[in-house]
């Protein structure tokens, strides 16, 4: 396919990649320095989003925030200036539900299909092409785009109309902090009881306190390895983002705001280098301050 790729970071940039080892022909497009080897490969860089609207059937956009899609999208030279009929827009960025519900309908417009596709897996899911992607979208669109999501992950999965993609991905981002807390809370329980952190972890895995979390962040943990594959800063972004939708939609949720209290505490002292692993000090932290 003729395919568009904009925002080429950590995650986006191996996502191009393998799409281009699938053979088919990128446009690429981001605000920084494109990757050397994308070029390498094939990739042909393009100055603005409209430019590479005009040159793909498909393109994709994998950037920060709901700001950051609307100005790729609606901004000037961008994306929405260079559609034709029966070209399809992919946000797989993860961003509100409000924002592609308002973005579907205006590219619809053009005589062209959305897909809200965002992603789970983190760097290592991105590098490996073992993502979780979760759409919302026209089935017929969903299907054609389909062997594109195909290269970039495992777990490929339409979940329904526009906006439910980033639904499902908030969803996702509440159980992944959850249990991120968890974990870190329950090795911190462990050692502090005396017992082998490490030696727990391994006790518990296959059973029903098992986890990915467990296995990959609960072994980070261990290691006191902290150095960001999932940022805790947009594990954090997206809890917001998750809040502020169940606010918009009358959801009260208990478990999501102390969650989000744990996660700005951590970054407000340790910074935004740490990854979502490094839960663990903020939680030692908080126990050490109930023990004074």
């Amino acid at each position: 396919m003729q395919v568009g790729f904009i925002g080429l970071g950590s995650m986006g940039g191996p996502m191009a990649g393998h799409l281009i080892e699938g053979g088919h022909t990128l446009y690429l497009r981001d605000i920084g320095k494109i990757p050397p080897h994308l070029l390498a490969a094939g990739g042909t860089a393009c100055a603005t989003g409209a430019e590479v609207a005009r040159n793909a059937d498909v393109i994709i956009i994998m950037v920060p925030k709901t700001p950051d899609v609307a100005t790729v999208l609606f901004g000037p030279d961008g994306v929405a200036d260079g559609l034709s009929a029966g070209k399809t827009v992919v946000d797989m960025s993860s961003t509100s539900p409000t924002g592609t519900r308002e973005f579907a309908p205006r590219i619809n417009a053009l005589g062209c299909d959305y897909l809200d596709a965002p992603v789970s897996g983190g760097d290592v899911g991105a590098q490996k092409a073992t993502l979780s992607i979760m759409v919302g979208g026209p089935q017929d669109a969903f299907d054609r785009v389909k062997p594109l999501f195909e290269r970039m992950g495992k777990n490929v999965t339409r979940v329904g109309g526009n906006g439910d993609g980033h639904v499902t991905k908030l969803a996702n981002q509440i159980i992944v902090g959850g249990t991120m807390v968890a974990v870190a809370e329950a090795l911190h329980f462990a050692a502090r009881a005396g017992a082998d952190p490490a030696a727990v972890r391994r006790a518990l895995m296959g059973g029903f306190g098992d986890s990915k979390i467990l296995d990959m962040h609960g072994q980070r943990m261990i290691e006191r390895d902290f150095v960001p594959g999932g940022p805790a800063v947009f594990q954090l972004k997206d809890m917001r983002t998750a809040q502020d939708f169940a606010d918009t939609i009358g959801v009260h949720l208990t478990l999501l705001p102390a969650l989000i209290d744990i996660f700005a505490e951590l970054i407000g002292r340790q910074g935004t280098g740490f990854d979502v692993a490094g839960v663990l000090l903020e939680i030692e932290r908080r126990s050490q301050k109930s023990e004074q």
